[in-house]
């Protein structure tokens, strides 16, 4: 009999098949005490299991390039962490065996991390997979991870960790569904760039039968338990139609009336360039930069190395749109060299442009690169900075960016409320805002983008998120500037309609989402989407919100 759940969708398509399930996690090692002749021997084994799986991760990323392996790199990185290596060596040296002893060490990390804020125990899901692939292997066992299957299915996991995400075959694994995980998690972020269906956030996912028949549509987040003929064929005619529709899309993104609404690309570096183009992005509304701080924690890149990256992003996109947004580093980005390491709470302390005030060098360095890479070029650079709060910030980066010779638009992000409460005087001294709405739902609903508990306080269809970015964009009209959106909202063809309803000036997205948001822009009117914003806007909730919008769009 055919039932129907209801998750958070987070990246457009169906897909039906049967339901396969992740394997099984690691077992609890067993507590045994070694003699003590054979700690050195016990240490020599943990070192080479954590170096193991850091060349593993790492290898993972660069065959999976883009944003993956920038997650992955961050993986590894947290696999050599040298506080935890001590640890280890610690335990084993009071008779602990090395896997009972990696085991142990990451348990305490663990509880630091879910002690220390809701932001850093988003990084909990990272951890727990690097310690089962650590002691794995030191216990001669195989990885925990997806299936093998020699036909199609849909994938079923408590929560997908980015190693496995990367690597999934989209041959094979036609779609997948979480129990854990929010829209705008590692998971989702990467099942948008691999262009499978997905949703996450559905509770009691994991009690789906071994070999169900389900119906996953990753555009609204339902999911059918053995679908019926008549279900399978409307989804199938719909999916149909839907890909069909994106075969036929091409050319600038605007409304059917000629509004012309620009849709940009979000890349990590070169590697995500490729797929940016082929799917026609009229430039780049969000780079970051991050990919190349994360080879070395210790230190930043050199500024030939910096140059060298920027300037192959920026010869892709000649004539075209390039906005920059410098280092963004701190909370669930801590590099050693630049980030407290004893905050209470690193997602409300000294991150973004905050770590870059306090290390000015780093910043400078940063613009300079930025200034060299973009010499003889056509296009149009805008540089921009995180987590702006206030006028004064911006100031101190536009200031910055006029000592270190950039010639280029500077603007700020709006991912702090207070920020889009004062956009306007925030605009006095910067060209252009960018809304970054994964963390300013995270900040304004006081919920983590990484916990499932709350995702229904990190949907961007939420009224309040939306009276911030309606806000922002009033502000940047009056003063005769832009404003886009660079968050994971832009990628929803239906909201991206009410965006540009509230006169957000560009919509920045995963290269895959883009043909999908040309697509729905092309049918209606601004007008149209101008009485869906407002519509949305008038809601008391997300999901009444976004049937308020298509109610509008669908002439109801």
């Amino acid at each position: 009999m055919e039932t129907t759940l209801r998750g958070v969708g987070v990246s457009h398509g169906v897909a039906i098949g049967e339901v396969r399930h992740m394997g099984t996690a690691v077992l609890e090692p067993p507590a045994k005490q070694i003699p003590t002749e054979d700690a050195e021997r016990e240490q020599g084994r943990a070192r080479q299991a954590v170096e193991a799986v850091a060349a593993d991760l790492i290898a993972r990323g660069n065959l999976a390039g883009g944003e993956a392996q920038h997650v992955l790199e961050a993986q590894a990185m947290m696999a050599q962490d040298p506080e935890l290596m001590a640890d280890v060596d610690r335990r084993i040296a009071v008779g602990s065996t090395a896997e009972r002893a990696v085991y142990d060490a990451f348990a305490s990390y663990r509880a630091l991390l879910a002690g220390a804020g809701e932001y850093l125990a988003g990084r909990v899901a990272d951890l727990d997979d690097v310690r089962n692939r650590i002691v794995a292997r030191l216990l001669g066992v195989p990885m925990p991870g997806v299936p093998d299957s020699d036909k199609p299915y849909v994938l079923i996991a408590r929560d997908l960790a980015p190693a496995d995400t990367a690597l999934l075959d989209p041959t094979l694994v036609l779609g997948f569904v979480t129990e854990e995980g929010g829209p705008t998690s590692h998971s989702a972020i990467l099942a948008r760039a691999l262009g499978v269906p997905a949703v996450v956030a559905l509770p009691g996912a994991g009690e789906l039968a071994e070999g169900t028949v389900i119906a996953v549509d990753g555009s609204t987040g339902d999911i059918f338990v053995d679908p019926s003929p008549e279900k399978r064929a409307e989804l199938e005619a719909a999916s149909a139609a839907r890909k069909a529709a994106l075969a036929a899309s091409s050319g600038p993104g605007a409304t059917s009336d000629g509004h012309k609404v620009p849709l940009l690309a979000n890349v990590g570096g070169p590697a995500d360039v490729p797929a940016a183009v082929e799917a026609g992005a009229e430039g780049v509304g969000l780079f970051r930069t991050e990919f190349l701080f994360l080879d070395d924690s210790s230190r930043a890149p050199s500024e030939e190395k910096q140059v060298e990256a920027y300037r192959k992003v920026l010869e892709a996109f000649p004539e075209g749109r390039v906005v920059v947004r410098v280092l963004d580093a701190g909370a669930d980005k801590p590099l050693d060299f630049l980030t407290p390491a004893d905050e209470p709470n690193p997602a409300l302390g000294v991150r973004g442009l905050r770590s870059l005030l306090e290390h000015p060098e780093v910043l400078r360095t940063q613009l300079t690169a930025l200034a060299k890479a973009v010499e003889g070029l056509p296009v149009y650079l805008e540089v921009m900075a995180p987590m702006v709060a206030d006028r004064a910030d911006a100031k101190a980066f536009a200031d910055a960016c006029r000592e270190a010779g950039l010639e280029a638009k500077f603007g700020a992000m709006v991912e702090i409320p207070s920020a889009a409460l004062r956009a306007r005087s925030i605009l006095q001294e910067v060209e252009f805002l960018s809304l970054g709405t994964n963390d300013l739902a995270q900040y304004t609903f006081a919920a983590d983008r990484q916990v499932g508990a709350v995702s229904r306080l990190q949907d961007p269809w939420q009224p309040a998120l939306l009276d911030l970015v309606a806000l922002s964009a009033d502000a940047a009209r009056a003063e005769g500037k832009s404003c886009g959106v660079c968050g994971e909202a832009a990628s929803d063809p239906l909201l991206a309609c009410v965006l540009t309803g509230l006169g957000v000036t560009s919509l920045s997205m995963g290269a895959a989402s883009i043909p999908y948001v040309r697509t729905a822009l092309g049918k209606y009117t601004l007008a149209q989407c101008e009485r869906a914003a407002s519509a949305a806007r008038a809601a008391d909730s997300a999901e009444e919100a976004r049937k308020a919008a298509q109610a509008v769009l669908s002439g109801e």
